[in-house]
Parts: structure tokens; C-alpha cells; sequence
């Protein structure tokens, strides 16, 4: 890739070739890479039971190939592939930024939707499909700014590691983790990485408001099994397993988790409250999350810890008592809280119930200051003047927890500016999954200029 002074201020731009045919702009591609990425159906339902992601990952690397990149694909498991390519930046002497996503996605059931979840169809301005906005579009962005940048010549301030994982949507054992696990050598220059559910927009009574994601709760997918005696439907049982589950399940499920804000989370409700008027202090808690309209789903549940029962498994037969019973538990923790959860959760299991941990990640904080942060504010602000910029905490999780076990910061920064008749958080995992093409197209702008100078 040739160096060539980079112009940030017109990423949208063509540019001409030797030859005076123009060079196709990220912008003007972004959409059809985004459509064909929803085309692959790469459904997963966790346990390594999926459809397979390799021919995504085949057919990025396809992308950058024409480009003249070159890229990496590694197999955690037959079929789930993770693609891994570096772009070098115009000062080695910075250390790199780590530019991932995903290309699985959670499992649509086509009878419950309008359009077939893997047509990727264009209607009402919108494109339609599972992955739409998790997070294929974002996929789709990264891939029409990486091939913008060869072609034109323009370089980074930094090296970018380009990653699209496997297995995102079942916690990255086959994705991210198995990467950082077995390749880390990749990532071993990388400090700061960037991601998902982060850069999007809300209204704030006529204010726009843009949404840096710096901090995430942590996981801990628990499985509760009691065990008692098995027996005839019709008889007396004082060790029945289903009952002494059900019991522990409820008390669990009803815990009232005391109220901690992490600093992310005061920020943005004293930004919302700066904007609003609306007093900030826990009494008016509710009014600040309500100001933020849908995203209060995701803001609401950062403000303690969380419980929630998912699944119950017990018995085969009306009339016959099983021996065992199963339940699982999404457990959500704020910062710091891993460990008190954990203590909480045993004692309102109760003895007879074991609690065995399935999958744990960290809770996740990076701080809303330094360089990436502020070209974060000016890449959107040259897009959008006049609007704002604040962090926030996430309620669920991202490959930025994977990563963080190599010592690097993950931000969430998928730029997109919505329109307040779109439920954007409803979008995630939802029935009719949809993504408007101008936020496409301007979070693809955003991303251009964001890059190079990050």
C-alpha cells in the first residue's frame, strides 16, 4: 500500500486512477457488501451447534484479496472460522488498534418475521435481515473503509488489525477467546480496540446525542442442578429436585439488587440531565432513563446487578419423578461485583442446589478521555455539528471482553445516526432486525475519518 496524505475531511470522495476511471468510494459500496454479508446464514445457537461461519470469513477475505490485502483465516472448530488482517500505519512506533466484529448471528425463526431473515432486502430505506444491526452492518462498514484505504493509498496514523470472529453471539469460545487463547501473537501490539453497540444516536428533546460505549457489564452464565429422589408421580416425595430448582429459581429470579452506577452510567445520566433539566440524583433515576426513550433498555439494566432465570430442564413423564433438575441463569455483573454476585447467588440457591459456572467474562471499563475518544467526538461531530457525545455503559457483551485478557481497552463505536421512529435497541436479536441505509452511509463516513487518525 502506497502513503499518500490522507484528506479526512472527504472520506466520501472518489479518486481517479491512472487509467481516469474513479475509484469506488466506501460510501458507495458499503450497502451491497453489508446485503451480501446478511445473505450467509450463519445462525448460532451456542455449544459449537451452528452454521458454520467460514464462508463469510472466505468471502471477506475475497474483499480484501481484490484489494490487495492479504488475510489470515484460522479454525477454532470445523467450519468456525475467525479472519485476522493487518493494515501497517504511517508511524510503526504507535502501538496498533484492533478493528473487529463478528459474523455469526442468533437464530431467526423466518415465521415470525415479514421478509425471509436472509433475503437482506431493501425496503422503506431500510435493509432488512438477521445481522442487520448485530452486526453485519458494522462488518460491512470496516470492509468498505479497509478497501477504500488500498485502493486510494491513504494510510492510517496506526497499524489496524482487522478481525471478523467466529462465535460471538455464544460468549467466543470458538471465536475471540479461542483466538486470544491459541493466537496471541496477533493482537500483541494492540492496545485499544473498537466494536459493536456504540456511536449510535438518540434525541434528547431536540438534542442529538451520539452514544460512546466504554464499559460493559461481565457474564456469568450459571447452571443450577438439584438432585433428589426419583419416584411415582402419585406418592409422597419430601426430595423432589423439581421443587427444591423451582424455589431456588424463584428467589434468584426476585432478588432486588441494590442500585451502583458505574461511572459510565452517572456520566450519561448527567449528561441527559444537562441536556433535560431533570435534576440528577437516585430520585430521578427514572426520569433521566425515561428521557432516553427505547435506549433506556440498555442504559436501565447497567444500574445494578442482574439475574435473570433463562431455561428449565427436569423430567421426562407426567407421572414420574426425575432425579435431577437444570436451570440456567444469565447473570449480568456491574464492575467490581463478580465476586458478591457469586456469593449472593449460592446463598439464595440454598444447599440443595449446586450453582456450576458455564461461561464468565470480566465487567469492562475504559475511560471516556484520550486521543481515541476525541477523534471518536470530532469524526462524528464532522458529520453531525452541533450534536453530543457521551459514554455509556453496555448491559450485555462483546469480543471486547476476550480481548481485554491481552491488557487491550475495547470501545463500542458503530456510528449510526437513527431516526426516533426506529426502536434501535429492539433491533438486537429481535423479530424484523432492520437497519436504515443513511445511517449505514453515514456511519461509513464516520468510520473512514475515524480510522485514519485514531
Amino acid at each position: 500500500m502506497t502513503s499518500q496524505t490522507p484528506d479526512p475531511s472527504s472520506p466520501q470522495s472518489t479518486a481517479q486512477q491512472d487509467t481516469g476511471a474513479q475509484i469506488p468510494s466506501a460510501e458507495s459500496e458499503v450497502v451491497g457488501i453489508c446485503r451480501e454479508l446478511i445473505r450467509f446464514d450463519t445462525q448460532n445457537w451456542g455449544g459449537n451447534t451452528a452454521r458454520p461461519e467460514r464462508p463469510a470469513a472466505e468471502r471477506i477475505a475475497e474483499w480484501f484479496a481484490e484489494v490487495g490485502l492479504d488475510s489470515e483465516i484460522l479454525e477454532s472448530s470445523p467450519g468456525r472460522a475467525s479472519l485476522v488482517a493487518r493494515i501497517p500505519g504511517s508511524d510503526p512506533g504507535l502501538p496498533a488498534l484492533v478493528v473487529h466484529g463478528h459474523t455469526d448471528v442468533v437464530p431467526a425463526d423466518a415465521a415470525e418475521w415479514a421478509v425471509d431473515p436472509f433475503s437482506a432486502e431493501e425496503r422503506d430505506g431500510l435493509i432488512w435481515g438477521r445481522g442487520a444491526v448485530d452486526m453485519k452492518d458494522m462488518d460491512a462498514m470496516i470492509i468498505a473503509v479497509v478497501r477504500n484505504y488500498l485502493r486510494t493509498g491513504l494510510r492510517p496514523r496506526r497499524d489496524l488489525i482487522i478481525a471478523f470472529f467466529a462465535d460471538e453471539e455464544a460468549g467466543g469460545t470458538y471465536g475471540a477467546r479461542w483466538m486470544v487463547e491459541n493466537h496471541p501473537h496477533l493482537f500483541t501490539d494492540a492496545t485499544e480496540a473498537v466494536s459493536e453497540v456504540g456511536g449510535y444516536s438518540v434525541d434528547l428533546r431536540g438534542q442529538r446525542v451520539y452514544l460512546v460505549q466504554t464499559a460493559e457489564k461481565g457474564i456469568a452464565w450459571l447452571k443450577l442442578v438439584a438432585r433428589g429422589t426419583a419416584g411415582h408421580g402419585s406418592q409422597i416425595n419430601e426430595d423432589n429436585p423439581v421443587t427444591k430448582l423451582a424455589a431456588a429459581v424463584a428467589r434468584i429470579g426476585a432478588h432486588a439488587w441494590p442500585e451502583q452506577l458505574p461511572q459510565a452510567t452517572e456520566d450519561l445520566l448527567r449528561g441527559v440531565s444537562d441536556i433535560t433539566g431533570v435534576p440528577f440524583g437516585a430520585e430521578t433515576y427514572p426520569e433521566l432513563l425515561a428521557e432516553l426513550g427505547s435506549v433506556a433498555k440498555f442504559v436501565g439494566a447497567t444500574l445494578r446487578n442482574t439475574s435473570n432465570p433463562s431455561l428449565l430442564s427436569a423430567g421426562y413423564k407426567h407421572n414420574v419423578i426425575p432425579s435431577t433438575a437444570e436451570a440456567l441463569i444469565d447473570c449480568r455483573t456491574l464492575p467490581g461485583e463478580h465476586d458478591a454476585l457469586m456469593r449472593t447467588v449460592r446463598e439464595l440457591a440454598g444447599s440443595d442446589v449446586e450453582v456450576l459456572t458455564e461461561i464468565e467474562a470480566p465487567a469492562l471499563e475504559a475511560p471516556f478521555s484520550g486521543r481515541l475518544v476525541d477523534t471518536m467526538t470530532t469524526s462524528l461531530l464532522a458529520e453531525d455539528p452541533g450534536a453530543r457525545v457521551l459514554p455509556y455503559t453496555l448491559s450485555g457483551g462483546t469480543d471486547n471482553k476476550s480481548l481485554a485478557a491481552l491488557g487491550i481497552h475495547g470501545y463500542g463505536f458503530a456510528p449510526l445516526r437513527l431516526t426516533g421512529d426506529l426502536d434501535f435497541p429492539a433491533m438486537f436479536h429481535g423479530v424484523d432486525e432492520r437497519v436504515p441505509v443513511s445511517a449505514l452511509t453515514f456511519g461509513t463516513r464516520v468510520l473512514h475519518r475515524f480510522l485514519l487518525e485514531a
